[in-house]
């Protein structure tokens, strides 16, 4: 369970899922069936597809060096954000040697901001991780299966293990990078499918943001929906004459923080001499507000109105995002669930930190702020103990109670993931390649999916055996896997 209790406590989702398919080239005809017509929800439900079922997933913490996380309700009567991360799922794509797969390691980190209740942004932290596993496998399925109508009898397996290397040395370089991308666009369609089914049942009002960022290969891929955000800290040098500047506001914002003890102005004079490495930050999001010039046209076409209320740019003057999960009332009106994506980015080896979080940090920070104080905890050494004590708990700690401390009214979540500690940057590019503006950003419309497939791979002969495992989580350095089973700990 991904949630955030009264108490402020984060319980950290760390995912496990194993698929053993012994002698089996493909899914079942029924399941593939189900699969194609209902998507993961139906899955899930079906009898026919045994492999699959939703678990209750323990929580536990990780190191602090791989992840950070915080939430706390703020100044709210309730706590509504949720938020999730796992880092170390390991999925078996096609490698270049004949049957021998390369396992790729993913990471996730997502924020959900609910509104008008929390049952949206609850639901969509519980289901992502099982509708993406099961997504990438049906993908993958589809993909080494020469006809989506069921296994391949045992006696022609040998003709296409013939075939095998071919078929490997056809696929895209950037492959695995478009099935995980896939699966990620279709497991947020089901989750909002299976919100909209249960809150019409339920007659609920609530709404959830999504933000989810993908972490693989030294890679990175954002997809969002309403006004959470991601964003980047990476590290630049400043010239003296800019260094100097940034010092001179890290003291005077020390100056007004009454939980910091700020350094003598003559220690930070030294520091600016030869010049310094600064964290700049890089917004990999677009906020869906209803006052953006394309989602108001949307709006507006689709007969609905934008004005302000409280100082704030509402449809129909209510709803301050302009895409969601949930929020059936303004279906109607043009709010849509179809995520805004970042595609895939390399990673470079002066990107620093990965922030994901919640709205309610930058009512009162702008995204250069968080990145700030990072570097401020980062070089706190150098400059003395000037920063508040929050920020020895964690990372995510420091943003939140930050941005509480300068009177942010929401609640408050973010998932802080040092870079540096979890790829390897020997193997990433030296500079930074992609400028703060330089993200191209494109919208994402689901479709049902019997009626389309993004994907559009050729299939040449397939595999002759699907892989022995789908996902595999680590778990303080140890691998778990269990056989014949779609599992997790619960």
């Amino acid at each position: 369970m991904i949630s955030v209790v009264k108490d402020v406590e984060i319980l950290v989702s760390l995912f496990i899922v194993v698929v053993s398919i012994n002698n089996v080239a493909a899914e079942s005809s029924t399941c593939l069936s189900i699969y194609k017509y209902g998507g993961a929800p139906a899955v899930f439900r079906s009898p026919n597809c045994p492999l699959w079922n939703l678990q209750n997933r323990r929580s536990f913490s990780s190191p602090a060096s791989r992840c950070h996380t915080a939430a706390i309700q703020g100044r709210r009567k309730y706590q509504e954000d949720r938020l999730l991360y796992a880092l170390d799922l390991r999925i078996p794509f096609p490698g270049k040697k004949t049957g021998t797969p390369k396992d790729v390691l993913v990471g996730i980190a997502a924020v959900f901001d609910g509104h008008s209740g929390s049952e949206a942004s609850e639901m969509a932290s519980q289901l992502l991780l099982d509708y993406f596993a099961l997504h990438i496998y049906f993908l993958l399925d589809a993909t080494f299966s020469k006809e989506l109508t069921g296994k391949l009898p045992n006696s022609l397996m040998h003709l296409y293990d013939l075939d095998s290397q071919r078929f490997q040395d056809s696929l895209p370089l950037n492959f695995h990078l478009d099935i995980l991308k896939e699966a990620l666009l279709r497991a947020i369609y089901d989750i909002d499918a299976t919100f909209t089914k249960e809150a019409s049942t339920r007659k609920l009002d609530s709404g959830s943001t999504a933000t989810i960022a993908l972490i693989a290969d030294g890679q990175l891929l954002v997809a969002s929906i309403g006004d959470s955000k991601a964003l980047l800290c990476s590290e630049r040098y400043e010239t003296p004459e800019e260094a100097k500047a940034t010092l001179i506001k890290l003291y005077r914002e020390r100056k007004r923080n009454q939980d910091s003890s700020p350094s003598r102005f003559s220690d930070l004079k030294l520091e600016h001499r030869t010049g310094l490495m600064r964290f700049i930050a890089k917004e990999l999001t677009k906020d869906h507000h209803p006052d953006r010039e394309d989602e108001m046209l949307r709006v507006k076409a689709a007969g609905g109105y934008v004005t302000k209320w409280a100082g704030v740019p509402r449809v129909n003057g209510q709803l301050a995002v302009s895409r969601s999960i949930g929020d059936l009332t303004y279906r109607s009106y043009g709010v849509i669930s179809a995520p805004e994506v970042m595609d895939w980015q390399p990673l470079v080896a002066n990107d620093s930190y990965l922030v994901v979080s919640s709205d309610g940090i930058f009512e009162k920070l702008e995204v250069q702020d968080a990145c700030d104080r990072l570097w401020e905890v980062k070089n706190q050494t150098s400059f003395g103990a000037g920063v508040p004590s929050y920020c020895s708990i964690s990372l995510a700690d420091c943003l939140v109670n930050t941005a509480f401390e300068k009177g942010s009214m929401d609640n408050m979540a973010a998932v802080v993931v040092p870079l540096k500690s979890n790829l390897d940057w020997e193997s990433q590019p030296k500079e930074q390649s992609v400028g703060p503006s330089g993200f191209k950003m494109k919208n994402t419309y689901a479709l049902p999916y019997g009626t389309f497939n993004p994907l559009q791979l050729k299939q040449t002969q397939p595999l002759s055996t699907m892989f022995n495992e789908l996902l595999v989580e680590e778990e303080n350095s140890s691998y778990y896997k269990l056989n014949g089973t779609f599992a997790s700990y619960g």
